[in-house]
């Protein structure tokens, strides 16, 4: 049985930084295609950071044309007010692939780790040292776009059982 190249976008939600990562997966190789970080003004009111989020998603994914997504869960936080307007950037997060007609997968930050460095309580620094050798091209500029690499290698790695689980639903 021969495997069919698929194009994956990985998003790492943030209102002040979402970082997105696209690669393509043909059964276990993985090729390096763009990434990014999305940076909505600080300063400007909620709904606007929000449409500037979504704006720059659809951009990117018109640009890149992936064929599944995939969202890192969001870790929840101990101030109510910041995890409240996280959830907010993660819903448009995910609506914008749901909106382009993509599947989107969710995977805890455990294991993205776990899948990308082989350790679930890895650091930033060793996330990143792994992105450069599963991605040798790849050249993230931001913390937020490495981990949207990482996302996305998590799917193309558990693609296969994120299916599964969503057709038992």
């Amino acid at each position: 049985m021969t495997s069919r190249l698929i194009r994956i976008i990985g998003l790492d939600p943030g209102l002040r930084r979402t970082g997105w990562g696209v690669i393509e997966a043909e059964g276990s190789r993985l090729s390096y295609i763009a990434c990014g970080t999305i940076l909505p003004p600080e300063g400007a009111p909620m709904a606007e950071r929000l449409a500037i989020l979504h704006r720059g998603l659809m951009e990117v994914l018109t640009l890149h044309a992936p064929e599944e997504a995939a969202v890192e869960e969001t870790f929840v936080n101990m101030n109510p007010a910041s995890t409240l307007k996280l959830g907010q950037a993660r819903g448009v997060v995910m609506l914008a692939p749901a909106q382009a007609g993509l599947s989107v997968a969710e995977y805890a930050p455990l294991l993205v780790k776990k899948t990308v460095v082989g350790a679930g309580r890895a650091e930033k620094a060793q996330i990143r040292m792994m992105i450069g050798v599963l991605l040798p091209k790849a050249t993230p500029k931001t913390e937020d776009a490495a981990d949207a690499l990482a996302v996305a290698i998590t799917h193309a790695h558990h693609r296969g059982a994120a299916a599964l689980r969503r057709a038992a639903l």
